[in-house]
C-alpha cells in the first residue's frame, strides 16, 4: 500500500509542485494558512485535511472541489490529528512552572473531566487521537526488531533492581534491538534509560543512576522526578532511541523522559495490545504487580492460539517472584503444555540471563517444525 500521507509543509510543497494535485492524499496537522494559492489551484477531489490550519476561503475552495476538511479543535490540550509520536520535551513543556501546567497533566485533566460525560464528541476525539498515535507508531517501527520490557511502576530509582533493568535496556539496545516499554516510571523508565545510555561509555549509566537516585519516586513530586531525568539528558544529550507507550488511563503514572519516542494513549486496552503486538523480537517481564500479570497473559493468549508462524519469545525474570509471590510461571507452563509456545517461554534468574535466553528461544525448534 502506497503512503499517501502528508505530514509537513515541505512534503505538501513537493506534492503540489510535482503533480498539481492533492487528490487522494491525507494531510495531517500541517499549517496551510500561507498556502492559499496552492489550495485554490491544486485538485482536491478525495483529499482529506486533518487538523490543518487554513484560511476560511481555502476551506471553502477545498470543499467545493470534493475535499474533506476536519478543522483543528480549539481549546484542547492535545492535537487529535497529530502525525508524529510525542517527544518528552513536548509532554513536559512548561515543567518549570509546575507539572500541572504541562501538556501531559492538562491532557490527563481533560480526560478525567470527559471520560464519563457521555459526550460522543469527547469519545470521538479520544478515538481519533489514539488511532493517529497508532499510525505514527507503526511508521516509527518499520523494520525494527522490537523487544518489549514490562515491569512494575513502583521500582525505585537507586535500587539494585532499577540498575539491573537499566543495564538490560542498554544491552538490548547495543545488540540492535528497539526497546519498547509501557513508558512510565519504575522498571519501564529504567529500561528506557538503559537504551538512552547505549551510545555512551559504561560510566555514563553509573553517573546517571546516581543523579536519578536523588529523586527516587514520582509519588513525592512528579516535577522533581522529571527534572532529575531532564538533568541527565542535559548532561548527556542525544542518547539512544527507544519507545515508551504509556496511557492517560493511568494518569497518576507520568511518562518517563528517557523514551525518545512516546506513543501515549487514552484507551489503555489499545495501548496494551499495541505494545505487545509490536514486540516482534520478544517480551521480557520483570517483577511487577497486577498490570504486569495482565500483560503476561495478554501476550500468552495469542501465542496459545497461534496456528501460523512462531510464537513470540517470552522471558519471565526472577524465579521467586513468578513462582511464589505471584505464581504466573506454573500457569503459563500449564497453558503451554503440548503447544508450540512451550518452546518460546522461559524463566530467567536475573536480567543478565535475558539476552542469551531470548536468543535461545528464537532459535529453538518448534514441535512439528
Amino acid at each position: 500500500m502506497l503512503d499517501h500521507e502528508i505530514e509537513s509543509l515541505g512534503e505538501f510543497d513537493d506534492v503540489v509542485e510535482a503533480t498539481g494535485s492533492l487528490s487522494g492524499w491525507r494531510v495531517q496537522s500541517v499549517d496551510l494558512r500561507e498556502r492559499a494559492a496552492a489550495l485554490s489551484s491544486a485538485e482536491t477531489d478525495g483529499a482529506v485535511f486533518l487538523g490543518c490550519a487554513m484560511a476560511p476561503e481555502s476551506v471553502a475552495a477545498v470543499q467545493e472541489r470534493g475535499g474533506l476538511v476536519f478543522p483543528p479543535v480549539p481549546r484542547l490540550p492535545f492535537n487529535p490529528y497529530r502525525s508524529r509520536l510525542y517527544a518528552p520535551e513536548e509532554l513536559y513543556a512548561d515543567l518549570a512552572e509546575g507539572y500541572d501546567r504541562t501538556p501531559d497533566a492538562r491532557s490527563y485533566g481533560w480526560f478525567q473531566r470527559t471520560k464519563n460525560d457521555g459526550d460522543v464528541f469527547s469519545s470521538m476525539l479520544r478515538a481519533v487521537h489514539d488511532d493517529a498515535v497508532s499510525d505514527a507508531l507503526d511508521e516509527q517501527l518499520v523494520g525494527a526488531r522490537v523487544v518489549g520490557v514490562m515491569g512494575g511502576h513502583k521500582l525505585a530509582r537507586g535500587s539494585g533492581a532499577y540498575a539491573g533493568a537499566a543495564r538490560l535496556g542498554r544491552t538490548l539496545a547495543r545488540a540492535g534491538h528497539t526497546v519498547a516499554t509501557g513508558g512510565g516510571p519504575g522498571a519501564m523508565e529504567a529500561a528506557n534509560l538503559g537504551a538512552y545510555a547505549a551510545p555512551f561509555d559504561d560510566g555514563m549509566l553509573e553517573k546517571a543512576l546516581e543523579m536519578l537516585a536523588t529523586a527516587p519516586s514520582f509519588e513525592e513530586s512528579v516535577g522533581e522526578w522529571a527534572r532529575a531525568a531532564f538533568a541527565v539528558r542535559s548532561g548527556w544529550p542525544d542518547g539512544g532511541p527507544s519507545v515508551g507507550i504509556p496511557t492517560w488511563f493511568y494518569g497518576h503514572e507520568p511518562p518517563n523522559a528517557f523514551a525518545q519516542h512516546i506513543a501515549k494513549y487514552f484507551v489503555n486496552a489499545v495501548r496494551e495490545d499495541g505494545l505487545l503486538a509490536r514486540s516482534n523480537a520478544g517480551v521480557v517481564f520483570l517483577p511487577g504487580a497486577a498490570g504486569t500479570v495482565q500483560e503476561i497473559f495478554d501476550n500468552a493468549t495469542p501465542n496459545y492460539y497461534q496456528s501460523r508462524g512462531a510464537p513470540t519469545p517470552m522471558v519471565l525474570v526472577d524465579e521467586e517472584h513468578w513462582t511464589r509471590t505471584l505464581p504466573c510461571w506454573p500457569l503459563l507452563q500449564a497453558l503451554a503444555s503440548e503447544r508450540p509456545m512451550a518452546a518460546r517461554i522461559a524463566l530467567a534468574a536475573s536480567v543478565e540471563e535475558v539476552p542469551q535466553t531470548l536468543e535461545r528461544l528464537r532459535e529453538a525448534e518448534l514441535p512439528g517444525g
